[in-house]
């Protein structure tokens, strides 16, 4: 197979031998390192390479050129290689030029020129851009088969939990593929036993489990020691900053997840807010680049890992999860998040995973391309959900059940939704039944206010309805408020009596010592990423002051 292709386009020549020699140096092992002189000769390079069916990786080019500027260039390139990354080279004049381009052509970097060293101002930008295309380009498919039907939940829980986890893997519905077809009936596998799940030595697993999958794709799923410095429940914003933080400081670490790194937030379509994304970034991004920088950095991650119980010692504390693996530890970050709010309506359960879900993937947008979705929900993850489906689906229909769009959602979404066409806003609304055959049809939607019902088409529902605190298996371990948050700091001897040290607890440390809660498990939270991340980071710097205590 053809290297994928690296290509710079400079009119300086010093300038383009010193980025070809450059580029060379790190990538040539992994990529072609194609050079032209200027943006139409760099033109007619990616349009050679589209005639080749080679891959283009990433566009680096500078901004000023005689007759065709870098961003000019990045325009008409992007429309043959949509998937390649874009970098532009600027001098420091031209900054506000290269975040204009931000705007008009996506781009996904900016390198100030000069770039020396490159070790720290040029290939730390293009590995990340890089990473990032392997994790999301279209390339010729090697790996999992997953066989079953679009409509199946058994088979959408499977295509989910891999899709989570970063596993590759190809799907094939057996009502549309005729070898697919065959090679199921083959295999034994009625409606009840789907998917059928093809392993790249062509071993065959019939609906497998989580633990079966994980197994099956190499996902680390079985801890590799019996005691650690510092545990980790919970693998969303705030476990994963734990997990580097505390790597990072020489705790051997551990975090457990029991779905897939990235909670509630590696769901999120698009996330605009977090500081030093300019173009936004999906939850599933970030969280795959959290999850490099923990292992870089030598914490051990486990999904998927479901725990059972905690047992609280004086020195130790002791995790068991639900398979009866134990392991232990000498401080403990819950992290653990919140479960979804089931929709309870009649009808809703036939369909989870046929037509009704819980946040939103662009595997499902390929799904509902050019179909009527619904949206339920007015929270910031409800909006960013409208906006993606709006850009494949014919219309988005959002059902809040507040008065106001606003109430909920960051003005800046507000303002996108209300400049999207095909997106509808339905407020003071419920829905109140779903029904169908094998997938969702319709929904019944009620005024809050007036009580009048309306039955509308609908094909698929995309339900945001809040969450609940995942604490339950700490129910009698640690203090929590009657819906399930964690009291930490100086909520736990205001509102509790079970502290008995002679000081008072940390921040964020529970009602057990050498315990901490961070994220939207604890009572108190902000319920934002970036709120998350830095709850999590700062508590590994209070497990270092509870360590210093024991």
């Amino acid at each position: 197979m053809s290297k994928p292709v690296i290509l710079a386009v400079d009119d300086d020549p010093q300038v383009l031998g010193a980025v070809r020699r450059d580029l060379r140096s790190q990538y040539g092992s992994t990529y072609q390192i194609v050079a032209a002189s200027s943006g139409r000769e760099g033109l007619e390079t990616v349009r050679e390479l589209k005639e080749r069916s080679r891959t283009s990786a990433a566009f680096v080019v500078d901004q000023r050129m005689p007759e065709m500027t870098g961003t000019e260039f990045l325009l008409a390139a992007q429309e043959i290689y949509p998937q390649a990354k874009r970098l532009l080279l600027t001098a420091y004049a031209d900054t506000e030029a290269a975040i204009q381009a931000i705007n008009d052509v996506g781009l996904d970097q900016y390198l100030l020129k000069p770039w020396s060293p490159p070790e720290e101002r040029l290939y730390p930008v293009l590995d990340d851009a890089l990473d990032d295309w392997q994790a999301n380009a279209d390339v010729p498919f090697d790996g999992i088969s997953v066989l079953g039907t679009t409509w199946s939940p058994s088979t959408y829980e499977t295509k989910a939990f891999l899709a989570r986890n970063e596993v590759p893997y190809r799907f094939l519905d057996i009502e549309r593929d005729a070898e697919a077809a065959t090679t199921a009936a083959v295999a034994h596998a009625t409606e009840s036993r789907l998917p059928v799940v093809i392993l790249p030595d062509d071993s065959i697993l019939l609906q497998p489990s989580k633990s079966e999958l994980a197994a099956a794709a190499g996902i680390h799923s079985a801890p590799e020691a019996p005691f650690y410095d510092l545990a980790i429940i919970g693998g969303g914003p705030a476990g994963l900053a734990a997990a580097v933080y505390g790597a990072s400081e020489g705790l051997s670490t551990v975090l457990l997840e029991r779905e897939a790194p990235g909670g509630q937030a590696g769901t999120s379509s698009r996330i605009e807010n977090y500081l030093g994304f300019p173009k936004g970034v999906s939850g599933s991004d970030l969280a795959r680049r959290a999850i490099a920088q923990a292992t870089r950095l030598g914490a051990e991650l486990i999904t998927p890992a479901e725990v059972a119980d905690v047992r609280i010692g004086h020195t130790v504390k002791t995790i068991v999860l639900t398979d009866k693996t134990e392991l232990k530890c000498r401080a403990l970050v819950i992290a653990s998040g919140m479960t979804v709010r089931k929709l309870d309506v009649p009808g809703y359960a036939t369909f989870e995973g046929a037509g009704v879900y819980y946040g939103a993937a662009a595997t499902e947008a390929a799904i509902y391309q050019d179909r009527h979705v619904y949206v339920i929900g007015g929270a910031n993850s409800a909006g960013q959900a409208a906006v993606m489906f709006s850009k494949t689906s014919s219309k988005v229909t959002m059902v809040v059940r507040s008065a106001a769009l606003g109430q909920k959602m960051s003005q800046y979404l507000v303002d996108q939704i209300s400049a999207i066409d095909n997106i509808e806003v339905l407020t003071g609304t419920r829905v109140v039944a779903v029904d169908g055959s094998t997938t969702v049809e319709s929904i019944r939607l009620e005024n809050v206010a007036t009580g009048a019902e309306e039955d509308r088409p609908a094909s698929a529902l995309f339900i945001f309805v809040g969450a609940v605190p995942h604490s339950s298996f700490l129910e009698g371990t640690l203090a929590m408020n009657e819906r399930g948050f964690i009291y930490t700091g100086s909520d736990v001897t205001a509102f509790s009596s079970g502290w008995a040290l002679s000081r008072d607890p940390f921040p964020l440390e529970t009602s057990a010592p050498g315990v901490f809660a961070a994220g939207d498990v604890r009572e108190g939270a902000v319920r934002r990423v970036a709120s998350a991340v830095g709850e999590g980071s700062v508590a590994v710097t209070l497990v270092h002051r509870y360590l210093d205590t024991v």
